[in-house]
């Protein structure tokens, strides 16, 4: 009766977790699941309609950078940079690509090299974003989530 006794204690000691609620072991859980996501990492790249949907990673986020810089150089090549000296310089496009498909403009780095013409580039910028074809958004376990971007506009005055 003794040992019996004292397997029971000893049971009855090591599975103090059945006395744990269900609550806590699920957001235990939980929190060891996001600690497992890489968070800078997509699973799909977000996608004009040209691209497909099925390729690699790899041929998903080139395929959204071309047919974006194509867009934007497209639209860009009609602004009519103004300087009085010879201008090639870089300008960094920094913008979110929201979870419903929207962009907005988060920042321009380097925009004060264009003087005073600043104000009508970056016009330039939110207009040519705004006439973007439907993008889908960029998914994480497929649930649509915003995406950061960043893209060098070269610029050439002559």
């Amino acid at each position: 009766m003794h040992k019996f006794l004292m397997v029971l204690v000893f049971f009855g000691l090591s599975s103090c977790n059945l006395f744990e609620s269900k609550e806590e072991k699920t957001q235990e859980l939980v929190e060891q699941e996001l600690q497992s996501i890489d968070w800078n990492d997509l699973d799909h790249y977000p996608l004009f309609d040209e691209c497909e949907e099925v390729v690699s990673k790899a041929e998903q986020k080139s395929c959204f950078e071309n047919k974006l810089v194509f867009h934007l150089s497209a639209d860009l090549q009609e602004f009519q940079l103004v300087s009085e000296q010879n201008l090639k310089d870089v300008v960094f496009l920094d913008f979110m690509l929201e979870s419903n498909g929207g962009i907005a403009i988060v920042s321009i780095e380097n925009q004060e090299i264009l003087g005073n013409q600043a104000a009508s580039f970056r016009q330039r910028i939110r207009q040519s974003l705004d006439r973007l074809p439907k993008i889908e958004p960029a998914l994480k376990r497929g649930v649509p989530v915003r995406a950061k971007f960043r893209i060098p506009i070269f610029l050439n005055s002559k």
